[in-house]
Order: C-alpha cells, then sequence, then structure tokens
C-alpha cells in the first residue's frame, strides 16, 4: 500500500518549475509597463555575437499582452505534461531543447528581434507528439493525441504565414523537438505485467489456475480433516472457559383463596 501512494505522488517540480516559468514572464511584462521601458534586446538578433545571451532571456520577453497570454497557457500545460510524464529526460529536453532551439534562431532568423516563448512552446509541442507515437505505450500516445486536439493548429504557424511572427523559432523548436523525441529512448513509464505475462510464468504452479480442468470446469477441491491427534491436541491447549451463573431468590406471599 506505502509503494503505491508513492507512485501515485506528483513531484513537486511537476507544478513548481512551469509557475515559476509563467511568474517569471508576467513579472517582467509588468516591469516593463511600469518602469516605462521595453525589454527586447534580451532578444534574439540573428548574427549578431552579443544577442545570444537572449536564447535563454528571450523567452521571457513579450511583446503584448496578447503575445504573453498566448504563450503562458500553452507553456504552463505542456511543461507539466513534460515533467510529469517523462521525468527521466525532463531537464535534457527543456534546458538544452531551449539552447538548440535559440541556436537555430539565430542561425536561421531573419535580422530582427526574436522574442518569445513560443520556440520552447512548439519544442514541448512536438516531443509530446512525435514521443508519445514512437514509444508504443498507450498513456503516451493518448497524450498525443490530447497535443494534436489543443495545439495541432500550430503547425501552420512554422511557416512564414504572418511577417509579424517568428516562423524560424516555431520551426526550430518543432525541429528539436522532434530530434530529441528519436534520440532520447529511455522508457519513461514501466508497463505493469501480471504473472501470467512473464515468461518464466508455470500454470501449475499456480494456485488459481490449478482449480480448473483442461477443459476450463471449476475442480472443486476439499480440504484435508485434521487427524484425531491433532484435535485432541487443540483442544488439551485450549484455555476452559469459566462460566459464572448466579441466582437470585426472591420471596413471594402466598394468599388462601376462598373457592
Amino acid at each position: 500500500m506505502k509503494q503505491s501512494k508513492k507512485n501515485l505522488k506528483i513531484p513537486v517540480t511537476t507544478w513548481l518549475v512551469p509557475s515559476v516559468l509563467v511568474f517569471t514572464m508576467v513579472v517582467l511584462y509588468w516591469a516593463e509597463h511600469v518602469f516605462k521601458t521595453n525589454f527586447y534586446q534580451f532578444g534574439i538578433y540573428p548574427g549578431k555575437y552579443k544577442s545570444l545571451t537572449g536564447i535563454f532571456t528571450a523567452p521571457f520577453i513579450h511583446g503584448s499582452i496578447k503575445h504573453l497570454f498566448n504563450n503562458m497557457v500553452p507553456l504552463f500545460v505542456l511543461t507539466t505534461a513534460l515533467f510529469y510524464f517523462y521525468r527521466s529526460v525532463k531537464w535534457r529536453v527543456l534546458l538544452l531543447g531551449t539552447l538548440l532551439t535559440g541556436l537555430a534562431t539565430w542561425v536561421i532568423g531573419r535580422p530582427s528581434w526574436h522574442i518569445g516563448a513560443s520556440g520552447i512552446i512548439y519544442l514541448l509541442t512536438s516531443f509530446l507528439l512525435f514521443k508519445g507515437i514512437f514509444s508504443k505505450q498507450y498513456q503516451l500516445t493518448a497524450l498525443s493525441f490530447a497535443v494534436i486536439f489543443l495545439y495541432g493548429g500550430f503547425i501552420w504557424y512554422v511557416f512564414p504565414v504572418d511577417p509579424k511572427i517568428s516562423w524560424e523559432g516555431h520551426l526550430s523548436g518543432f525541429f528539436v523537438g522532434f530530434l530529441f523525441a528519436l534520440v532520447f529512448n529511455e522508457k519513461t513509464i514501466q508497463n505493469k505485467k501480471y504473472d501470467w505475462e512473464r515468461d518464466d510464468f508455470n500454470p501449475e504452479e499456480d494456485s488459481f489456475i490449478s482449480q480448473f480442468d483442461e477443459e476450463g470446469n471449476f475442480i472443486e477441491t476439499h480440504r484435508e480433516e485434521p487427524s484425531d491427534d491433532l484435535v485432541e491436541t487443540n483442544l488439551l491447549k485450549e484455555k476452559p472457559q469459566i462460566r459464572k451463573v448466579i441466582y437470585t431468590f426472591k420471596k413471594t406471599e402466598h394468599k388462601d383463596e376462598k373457592f
């Protein structure tokens, strides 16, 4: 029972890390408006070596409240899914994926400032989608279908459909996520095997199956009756029970009756 409760326990990082990421994005956007400043210079400008530091700062910078909200919700949902279902590779996917996505954007991007967490969102979307399909595990495959249902429309924005959107960052994240789904082969969820599914299972030694014949009919088994010596021994071991019976006598008065 203790083991099952332990398996059902959700690690703190599953919700803490996504919360910290979203909280940082909101605080920085709030600071821009309160202090009348702009943090776009912390983004990624392809070709400029000074902007390489923007690989890890650009995801927290957003140009509008709509831009912030469109990235905030998917980032929280997808990061939570990553940290819950892929605990063995979560940090590598998030940190290394952010690095490679930022570098790819710096290489192929247009000469403009690229900001926002959309590159990481496409990284997580692609990884969760393809990894679930490749794993052939029903839990992770179901997660893949959920990702398709929620964020399947994102696929259109890996193409230059809108000049205001950094499709280069989207394409970079999508490609890195697909690459990680192929590279990381660790088993994330252990498939539960019953006793009869094991290779060393012997039906003749199983107490339940032994109660049925070859045609599947139930065979009534009789318990062995204990011997007389054993019964006598058990009776001697039993302590005699002492019972007390209390009688109460009550005097009654008899009157003579006249006929």
